[in-house]
């Protein structure tokens, strides 16, 4: 990147580097989460777990229908969103995201201030099944815990 200065100090010589911070936005009062929270998921992937919800062993009739081209894109659609932790469960939560800094994203819609969120490695989120149990463990939260 190459700034230009208007109006240079006298003191300033030809050549020299720097190092800057540069705010780009600002809000107060933001609801944020980690970065290594936020995950993409295919609505399709979505559907799929909420229609196999609670119909394990059973059998059932194949729907020999053809989906309309426009569901089958609707499909493919890519959702931005993270795990909240409700009734102990990892529920994926669609979300519209803000400002991002480089360890933060500000969350415009999908959770409130003190709603509990999973958060790991990519692969970790990015195989975790919808509406799957979880143990919340903030030990690594806590400090002078082991690996704070």
């Amino acid at each position: 990147m190459v700034v230009t200065i208007s109006d240079p100090p006298a003191n300033i010589r030809p050549g020299l580097s720097a190092t800057a911070k540069i705010t780009t936005a600002a809000r107060q009062n933001a609801v944020t989460v980690p970065i290594q929270a936020v995950t993409v998921r295919m609505r399709r992937e979505l559907e799929e777990d909420k229609n196999s919800k609670g119909k394990k062993g059973k059998v059932e009739a194949a729907n020999n229908t053809a989906a309309p081209a426009k569901d089958k894109e609707k499909g493919k659609e890519e959702l931005q969103g993270l795990f909240a932790v409700r009734q102990g469960r990892a529920v994926f939560v669609p979300i519209e995201a803000g400002i991002m800094g480089s360890t933060d994203m500000e969350i415009l819609k999908g959770v409130q201030p003190g709603d509990e969120i999973v958060t790991g490695s990519f692969s970790v989120l990015r195989t975790l099944k919808n509406n799957t149990k979880v143990k919340i463990d903030n030990s690594a939260m806590t400090p002078g815990a082991p690996g704070a």
